[in-house]
């Protein structure tokens, strides 16, 4: 993958969780590259990795039960995983920041929200109290919440889900971090709320300059808010393309099951194709490609069944030449371009 304006490089990570049952494979040797100002989605079925992914990059995977057990994850020049826990305590939070998938159980419901930003701002900059405070309140008021000189020094079960979703950002953004994680940043909200969460990561990235990783199953904002897209299943990356690219032409069964599967104005049909079969377990993947049970080419397929593609670029456009500005990629024997 081009390393031109990349600001995050991870190098085939592999995350497992050591249980009683035997050593889970939440992530196995993903590699994606996040450039610099733009926003990059992580999708796939719930399980599959994704939020383990992030976790990864700011270092708060639990040992035990969990251990990343190989991989680089290279943050401008430096490799995370090599850095101490005081190194990291630097950058977490400070250059990288993320928005967890529930706010509630994210804040701390023992202290207002303006103490809960204002640590944050006081633990990475030279700022006094009083300072410290003031950018509390100016965050508040750029995350779109009325009255922030209140609601500064309220607690979040006085605020709606929404609103404690805006806090979240209100603190991650309070450094103004290059790389923003947001995991499912709007799950529970209404759809209302949810497009107006999405508006102001797109104006805050503007502003700030920030990267996104993008951490989503909802393949609807994906196709509006995404500058590329990387399709994961079952622990690994599926398929990695331009988000025009991807939803012009999904190279990837799994990619193309999901993409079918979403409903289409004036598409009048009975029921939505779905993909047969079931997430397969961590602890038990099958040999091979790891989608091939329920993939219509890999379930009659030998070499699907025994030998597991690896992610490789192809050069493959379909009928639209304007895609090919952006690299793909794809680990599937039998997508187009695969082993020219």
């Amino acid at each position: 993958m081009s390393e031109n304006g990349d600001l995050l490089s991870i190098e085939h990570l592999s995350v497992e969780f050591f249980t009683e049952d035997g050593a889970a494979k939440a992530v196995q040797d993903v590699s994606l590259k996040i450039r610099k100002g733009k926003t990059f989605a992580l999708v796939g079925e719930s399980g599959c990795g994704k939020s383990v992914t992030a976790l990864s990059i700011m270092r708060l995977i639990p040992e035990p039960p969990g251990k990343i057990t190989s991989g680089k994850i290279i943050f401008k020049g430096s490799d995370l995983l090599s850095l101490t826990e005081k190194q990291m305590r630097r950058i977490r939070g400070d250059k990288i920041a993320m928005v967890f998938q529930e706010p509630m159980t994210s804040l701390n419901p023992v202290y207002t929200v303006g103490e809960q930003i204002v640590e944050a701002i006081e633990l990475h900059q030279k700022k006094t109290a009083e300072q410290a405070w003031a950018d509390a309140v100016e965050m508040l008021q750029k995350v779109g919440i009325a009255d922030p000189q209140q609601r500064v020094v309220e607690y979040p079960h006085q605020m709606s889900g929404g609103m404690r979703q805006r806090v979240m950002v209100a603190m991650a953004i309070s450094c103004r971090p290059a790389l923003l994680i947001a995991d499912e940043p709007t799950t529970a909200l209404d759809v209302t709320i949810q497009a107006q969460m999405l508006d102001l990561l797109d104006h805050l990235q503007k502003e700030i300059g920030m990267s996104i990783l993008l951490i989503t199953h909802d393949l609807g904002i994906v196709a509006e808010r995404a500058n590329e897209v990387a399709v994961m299943y079952a622990s690994r990356i599926a398929e990695v393309a331009g988000s025009d690219a991807l939803f012009a032409e999904p190279l990837h069964p799994y990619t193309q099951g999901l993409l079918k599967s979403l409903p289409r104005l004036g598409l009048s049909v009975k029921r939505l194709p779905t993909i047969s079969g079931t997430v397969p377990d961590p602890l038990h993947f099958p040999a091979g490609c790891k989608f091939h049970p329920r993939c219509p080419i890999g379930c009659n397929d030998k070499r699907c069944q025994t030998v597991e593609p690896e992610l490789r670029k192809v050069d493959w456009w379909g009928k639209d030449p304007t895609l090919q500005n952006c690299e793909r990629y794809v680990a599937c024997w039998y997508a187009p371009g695969y082993e020219t």
